[in-house]
């Protein structure tokens, strides 16, 4: 079984590897972020898509739908476990901070486990206040997802690039007013898994949804 400290050692080796952009404004790319113990382990996870999903343009429209890997969720399953306990550890912050040049040592730590099938979208938006990073782990590895990455827009919300979409792929952006992102509507060929890692501030209300409650 993986570890935290390999997850964790992968990483940041992959974070300290990723590819800067600056427009339309700053995130990174990223690859190889997940080894094939871990990947499977997240691809068997038994969760199941509810019937009746609202496709508006909103993550919110389904929350009660949402999985998150929160203590309840990391007691169940050993993956959820040692990503979270990586991601929470001091010294993949550290790594976050050096790549990114932000502090997120005082923050809390999110992961949501997001299923999208065909009919969903989001509208272009940015991300609230009280997140302070946001990352995205890409995990399908349908080659008929190969477009199913995030759609980063610039400042009149014209989409101009996407992020490219794979098993261990990923991408990061520092939440801020200029930094808009969405999923335009387009066909998705097939079940699109990500993680959606976010480090949020104290005056975050859904404690559940948080890595230590």
């Amino acid at each position: 079984m993986a570890s935290a400290e390999a997850t964790e050692y992968r990483l940041a080796r992959s974070l300290r590897a990723a590819e800067r952009k600056d427009e339309p404004y700053r995130h990174w790319l990223l690859s190889d972020l997940l080894d094939r113990e871990s990947w499977e382990a997240l691809m068997a996870l038994p969760i199941t898509i509810p019937a009746g999903l609202d496709f508006n343009g909103t993550r919110e429209a389904n929350n009660q739908s949402r999985i998150y890997f929160n203590p309840q969720f990391r007691q169940a399953h050993p993956v959820a476990e040692y990503l979270a306990a990586a991601f929470d550890g001091p010294e993949l912050r550290g790594v976050l901070a050096e790549v990114t040049g932000r502090d997120l040592s005082d923050d809390l730590l999110r992961i949501e486990y997001t299923l999208d099938t065909d009919g969903f979208w989001l509208e272009p938006h940015v991300d609230i206040a009280v997140k302070r990073f946001t990352m995205l782990i890409y995990l399908s590895d349908d080659p008929a997802l190969a477009d199913s990455g995030t759609d980063i827009y610039d400042g009149e919300q014209r989409e101009v690039g996407r992020a490219p979409y794979g098993p261990g792929l990923g991408l990061i952006f520092l939440p801020a007013k200029d930094t808009w992102h969405g999923f335009s509507r387009r066909p998705i060929r097939g079940l699109r898994r990500s993680l959606i890692i976010n480090y949020v501030t104290a005056e975050w209300r859904a404690r559940h949804e948080l890595a230590r409650g």
